[in-house]
């Protein structure tokens, strides 16, 4: 914990001539880009994993034509078929689960008062009004300045603008998805509600940041934006 507030305070420092008073708000910004480029290419190999059981598509139909009365076999014919062409059906969650540790990192770094034996300095710092170790309970009760909740606002109104063209483009994914390969999630223990539970993600967003300390949920707000473009670009 020390290691890493100590970079976050190096990285506020080196914005501090940039963004003034909120350079550690900018700080967790850019830390979050520089571990979503870190998890780039497994987004990267998500998305051709995705790509590739479109392609599988046409084969599966074949194997419930074969196996359609007897859908436990069914199930394990196409489990072996994406084991032997490599493909993963729950390789899209990955990234997410690679990022985990960075959030808990920030979660747990901005909700305690000491670090390493010392007073945590990092609670100091502020976005505009409100405190980065503060949550939304804290500015609605009035407990942080009164740009605090202005704060709070601008990020859930970002968050559900991003939350609604993320849930758009995964129904549009759906939509566009052969029928062999959209009922196999019916079929496949646990995709069908991966699938579900994935499209409606991004809203879960919202909960997150009303709960969490303002740095985490800056953390997430960024990380869903980035993966709602990254979504759009690599499944074109």
């Amino acid at each position: 914990m020390s290691v890493f507030a100590d970079l976050v305070g190096r990285l506020a420092d080196l914005l501090q001539p940039l963004f003034g008073a909120s350079a550690a708000a900018a700080a967790i910004v850019l830390f979050t880009a520089l571990v979503r480029l870190l998890v780039h290419p497994l987004s990267r190999a998500a998305a051709r994993g995705q790509k590739a059981r479109t392609a599988l598509a046409p084969r599966i139909a074949q194997l419930r034509r074969r196996h359609g009365k007897d859908p436990e076999r069914f199930r394990r014919a196409v489990m072996e078929l994406h084991a032997a062409e490599k493909v993963s059906p729950l390789s899209g969650c990955l990234p997410s689960l690679f990022q985990l540790p960075a959030f808990f990192l920030l979660y747990h770094l901005f909700s305690s008062t000491s670090v390493g034996g010392r007073p945590n300095g990092l609670l100091g710092h502020r976005l505009v009004d409100a405190p980065l170790g503060g949550r939304l309970a804290d500015a609605l009760s009035g407990g942080a300045g009164p740009g605090a909740v202005l704060v709070y606002g601008v990020l859930l109104a970002v968050v559900a603008v991003v939350a609604a063209f993320g849930h758009r483009l995964a129904r549009r994914a759906a939509a566009d998805r052969p029928a062999p390969l959209a009922d196999e999630g019916e079929r496949v223990p646990g995709l069908g509600a991966v699938a579900r539970v994935a499209s409606f993600t991004p809203y879960l967003t919202l909960v997150t940041v009303a709960v969490v300390p303002l740095a985490a949920a800056l953390y997430v707000v960024t990380s869903t934006a980035w993966s709602t473009v990254e979504r759009a670009v690599l499944h074109r």
